[in-house]
């Protein structure tokens, strides 16, 4: 935007980055594209878990940060309290933070003012070769990818051959432009402008965000520090409800990756729930926002399996194997460990709810680091506990327990070895793989009692006996059993001899092991929705 002030015209640019964990690295390309950075917290609400992750990211990228109390008009502000505890947590000077409501339109000015006197402005190297950071990318059905950049050095222009150093594609910059706030084209941008190009780009996977864009005959010699693959985190499976909408699911997931290079996706079949698709998330708002999406834009009605997080399997002859998919787990016996991926857990909590915090911590197999009094009121507890713990209901548990009052930030500290089995659900002696987790071994019977009660309930009861069993391997740990439906063959003998009725029950029974020997028993889809839903509040 242009903003003129003491009749000195200047160029802003900002970026609104999520705030939300999964996104952290396109959050911290934002950051490293900006000069400074606005602190908004709300007047009402106070500090909150992921503003304190990100202001710790900004911080490292040395920017400068401009406090700012929001929502003042609300009749629950209390913006001297805020300011006092932005403070003490963060340690930033907040005398002079500027107060302000979009709503009403209070302390807009005086934010823009802000902006020009404190943040510096960018350095001039426009000379040098160029350089661009790619902070984010989207795809428009008619013109390919267009891709957001900031230049860091050197400068642009239209219709110049141009490559992207990490995926080492070559493209000619159709198009070049600024947002202001809609694209207008430009012929050239130099070192410290903002602006989008169009190149004819097919796939979002070539323009990947922390990308560094140089000239292709006049190659920059270094990248610009900080870029990374995105790596899947969460893996569920996702199978249409109706078989036939297999390849709409397909096409509705393709549709999706082109505007998401973070999605992963690879097919898959279940006896239980026909062909579908695994994928790879990278957290779980980015599970729950693509679910959505495909339910709501694409009209798919889907089953989702239990949410299950990456294993490292370590070997017996000393090779280490990836696992995300329980019914792909290496037997027992060619396994010697398996190492699950660990997250350090921080909760920001007002001081009467950090009793029942710690025992959700404890209950999800949590290790207690430390507690901090922020300020007399709100605590900040550390925890460090297993991703596949926190990937069911960890944080509607959080919410509920404080009422919503709690928040909470993650990040993944690496992968510890921990006591893991595989769980398998037998009905009538045939496994169910579709039913299989992979469980630590404490929780392993309760689970198992969970799962086998529930399949009780809801698979129909047949001619013979049939077993559910819930196993570690060979062995047993929890067993339930569906009592067959038996027809009353004493009902025509009035008296007799007893032989007479024994001889009746054990022409029964003759019938029901032979029905059982070859009987099969089909779980209905309902079943397999309740148990689906079941392994994520148990698990």
């Amino acid at each position: 935007m242009r903003y003129v002030m003491n009749n000195e015209p200047y160029c802003l640019n900002l970026i609104d980055t999520p705030g939300h964990v999964d996104f952290s690295y396109e959050v911290s390309r934002s950051l490293a594209a900006c000069e400074g950075a606005l602190l908004v917290v709300d007047a009402s609400q106070g500090v909150e878990a992921q503003t304190l992750a990100n202001v710790y990211l900004a911080l490292e990228n040395d920017l400068e940060i401009i406090p700012v109390l929001n929502k003042i008009d609300l009749p629950g502000a209390e913006p001297d309290r805020v300011a006092q505890e932005i403070e003490e947590i963060i340690g930033m000077d907040c005398s002079n933070a500027i107060r302000c409501s979009a709503k009403e339109g209070i302390g807009i000015t005086e934010i823009l003012d802000a902006i020009v006197t404190k943040i510096p402005p960018p350095q001039d190297t426009a000379k040098s070769p160029l350089r661009a950071l790619i902070f984010d990318s989207y795809y428009d059905p008619y013109r390919g990818v267009i891709v957001y950049f900031r230049v860091v050095d050197g400068r642009i222009k239209k219709g110049d051959k141009i490559c992207f150093m990490a995926s080492g594609k070559e493209f000619i910059a159709d198009e070049i432009g600024v947002l202001s706030p809609k694209q207008m084209q430009v012929n050239e941008l130099y070192a410290g402008e903002v602006g989008y190009l169009s190149a004819s780009i097919r796939s979002v996977a070539d323009a990947r965000v922390g990308d560094t864009i140089s000239h292709y005959s006049k190659r920059a010699e270094r990248a610009l520090p900080g870029y990374s693959e995105a790596t899947p985190m969460v893996f569920c499976g996702l199978f249409p409800i109706d078989a036939d909408q297999f390849e709409e699911l397909r096409e509705a997931l393709e549709k999706l990756q082109l505007n998401d290079a973070a999605l992963k996706f690879e097919p898959e079949s279940s006896s239980a729930m026909g062909f579908g698709f695994r994928c790879g998330f990278l957290g779980l708002l980015h599970m729950e926002i693509v679910q959505e999406r495909l339910e709501r834009e694409y009209n798919l009605n889907l089953i989702i399996t239990a949410p299950s997080v990456v294993y490292h399997v370590n070997l017996v002859d000393g090779e280490t194997v990836e696992c995300s998919n329980p019914s792909l787990l290496p037997e027992p016996g060619k396994r010697r460990s398996i190492e699950e991926p660990y997250v350090k857990i921080e909760m920001l909590t007002p001081k009467e709810y950090i009793g029942p915090i710690m025992e959700l911590g404890q209950e999800r197999r949590g290790e207690f680091k430390e507690m901090n009094f922020i300020t007399e009121n709100r605590a900040s507890v550390v925890y460090e506990l297993p991703l596949a713990e926190m990937v069911g209901d960890f944080f509607d548990q959080l919410k509920s327990r404080s009422k919503g009052y709690a928040s909470m930030e993650y990040s993944l500290i690496g992968y510890r070895e921990s006591n893991l089995v595989k769980l398998d659900i037998q009905i009538n002696g045939d496994p169910v793989e579709a039913l299989s987790t992979i469980v630590h071994r404490d929780k392993a019977y309760s689970v198992g009692r969970a799962l086998t009660q529930k399949l009780k309930e809801l698979i129909p009861r047949q001619m013979f006996r049939v077993p559910i069993q819930a196993c570690i391997g060979a062995k047993v740990i929890a067993s339930e059993a569906l009592s067959a439906i038996r027809k009353d063959v004493l009902s025509k003998c009035y008296g007799g001899d007893i032989s007479r009725k024994k001889k009746l029950l054990k022409k029964q029974a003759e019938g029901k092991k032979r029905m059982k020997a070859i009987g099969r028993v089909d779980v209905p889809q309902e079943a397999f929705m309740a148990v689906l839903k079941l392994e994520k509040e148990v698990l």
